[in-house]
């Protein structure tokens, strides 16, 4: 309880004070797919965390999907990377808005009104990297293997004008590369590509810091490393970091990047600014999947799953000290942050009449849109768009009240 109460406390002080406040926490499940069999045990499945209600709701089903692999908000709206298929989504409803069919998809990363689709799989391609129009995912144009990367990608940053590119042709074991492109984004060149060297090959993960790109590399699955990129390509270094199997689960967090060996439970930390690792973390013994910092709070989120069964998703603050926690979908991959200003939904929040409150037979709201009205563990009842919802079937208790992305508190005698 005691969780559940600190969380609300800070996320309406937060409103009170007109600053960012965090709304929801989208989380892509990545399911889990039989390559034997070509059985999909469990499918692909987008999950919505309200921080506020601490309660969890899966919120869309993306099926036929082998996997996903990314999750990207853009204003009101959000992008999918699932197997062969990039898919949009609205923030609010989580409506599908549009599909496009892209084979190997594997990161998303948006400028202006272009997104940016990195590929890679076990075949060859003739492309690995495209660009779509974000309104309604046609694609502009593929960036072909004469003129762009020659082999599988993955990370995008997206700096100013220019996309940075890492490739690693993650699928050809024995031939890993460790190379980081440019795309500029104004009139779709690729030009220089800059080589991490022998010990910067195969890179899992890329975060921009200041003036400086960092990429987590598996090099050769035989050990793991961090290459430190300038922007103007002035300075280019990489540390090793273990001879052991290959660092999957890296985030930025503050100034460091806090990482964890596969099949490891230690959370180790290393300082990109001497390019020096720091050692285990306090607080964490547990193989996690993913680690995400949210930025409002700047909590740590780390997923956790057997990749079959189940999923769950850990929060800690800056102290290490975990603060809540919730089960979600199977193989809970990438976190994406929902940040709003509450700012505006304080003048919402203004204008927004719920009454009677509590009630009993009628609930009326006086704005217009999607009324969604979810219980006590925030599991949607049902939707309305009438003004006027007819609630006398429900059972005395709590429960909360969607509207406009405003969340209250509802209480039926």
């Amino acid at each position: 309880m005691k969780k559940v109460l600190f969380s609300i406390a800070l996320s309406f002080s937060l409103m009170s004070l007109g600053q960012n406040y965090l709304h929801q926490v989208l989380v892509l499940n990545e399911g889990y797919y039989d390559y034997q069999t070509g059985i999909q045990g469990v499918p692909v499945t987008v999950g919505s965390f309200n921080p506020i209600t601490q309660t969890y709701q899966e919120v869309s089903t993306i099926s036929g999907m082998r996997f996903a692999s990314d999750l990207i908000i853009e204003g009101l709206v959000y992008y999918v990377a699932a197997d062969s298929k990039i898919l949009k989504y609205d923030l609010n409803t989580h409506q599908e808005l549009a599909v496009a069919n892209c084979p190997g998809v594997r990161n998303l990363a948006i400028y202006q009104n272009k997104l940016v689709a990195t590929r890679g799989e076990f075949d060859a391609y003739e492309s690995y990297l495209h660009i779509y129009d974000a309104n309604t995912l046609s694609l502009i144009m593929p960036i072909d293997t004469l003129v762009g990367p020659k082999w599988s990608t993955q990370n995008i940053e997206v700096v100013n004008d220019k996309a940075y590119i890492a490739i690693n042709n993650g699928f050809n074991w024995g031939n890993e590369k460790g190379i980081i492109g440019v795309l500029d984004l104004n009139n779709l060149t690729y030009g220089n590509e800059i080589d991490l060297g022998p010990d910067g090959k195969n890179p899992d993960n890329m975060v921009k810091y200041g003036n400086f790109l960092y990429t987590v590399n598996n090099k050769d699955w035989s050990g793991s490393s961090i290459s430190k990129v300038a922007l103007d390509g002035s300075i280019n270094t990489t540390t090793n970091l273990a001879a052991a199997t290959g660092c999957g689960t890296s985030s930025l967090r503050d100034n460091k990047i806090v990482y964890q060996i596969s099949m490891q439970t230690d959370l180790n930390a290393f300082d990109i600014g001497v390019m020096n690792n720091l050692g285990p973390v306090a607080g964490h013994q547990t193989s996690y999947y993913e680690l995400a910092q949210e930025p409002v709070s700047g909590n740590l989120y780390c997923t956790e799953t057997d990749y079959v069964t189940f999923g769950k998703v850990n929060i800690f603050d800056s102290n290490n000290q975990e603060v809540a926690e919730f089960n979600a979908g199977v193989s809970p991959g990438t976190l994406a942050f929902d940040v709003r200003s509450s700012a505006n939904l304080n003048e919402l929040s203004g204008n927004l009449e719920v009454y009677p409150n509590p009630f009993t037979d009628h609930l009326t709201v006086n704005l217009p849109g999607e009324k969604r009205l979810m219980d006590a563990q925030g599991k949607t009842i049902f939707v309305a768009q009438d003004y006027t919802i007819d609630v006398s079937g429900l059972s005395p208790g709590i429960y909360w009240l969607n509207c406009q992305g405003v969340v209250l508190k509802t209480v039926k005698y």
